[in-house]
């Protein structure tokens, strides 16, 4: 169960990676009429749900939580609500990227801390040590610190045309 569940872990972030990289062919494979985001964010939802399912068959859960647990898993969901708040599905799921124009944002937590949503979803994940083994939060730790670094050439100031 061990290797499929890093399997399971790790799944989302090629997708992630080839949307980023060839954003033009996810427009093509949506076809007109759909929004890419929106078919991104329905299957990033369900690898979210692979990676939980994979989380879950590994995991020995306990109660109470050490008190770690709390501030870490509340900062770091107070992190992606947020996120989610300002930019919207559009901004969260590569809209920059599929020819959408998407207002650069400065409120908290931009400007504050860079790359807020994969820094509060690892908060998150380390919260959850004490009841998941180690690799399997390295692994989905290292994929978002992936995507941190595949996204880091973003510019505003060089932002994509429109996509056809």
């Amino acid at each position: 169960m061990g290797f499929l569940a890093g399997i399971g872990v790790l799944v989302p972030f090629p997708f992630y990676y080839l949307l980023w990289t060839y954003p033009q062919s996810w427009v093509n494979l949506c076809g007109k009429g759909r929004d890419p985001s929106k078919v991104m964010a329905i299957v990033s939802h369900f690898f979210k749900l692979l990676q939980f399912i994979s989380l879950f068959s590994v995991s020995s859960l306990s109660w109470p939580p050490p008190l770690y647990f709390w501030p870490l898993f509340a900062f770091g969901q107070l992190l992606n609500f947020r996120v989610y708040q300002l930019l919207g599905e559009s901004g969260t799921y590569y809209g920059v990227r599929f020819g959408k124009n998407i207002p650069w944002v400065t409120e908290f937590p931009f400007g504050y801390i860079k790359d807020p949503q994969y820094v509060g979803s690892i908060m998150s994940l380390v919260a959850c040590l004490s009841w998941v083994p180690f690799p399997y939060i390295l692994l989905w730790s290292l994929g978002y610190l992936l995507m941190i670094r595949v996204e880091l050439n973003e510019n505003p100031a060089t932002r994509a045309k429109p996509l056809s």
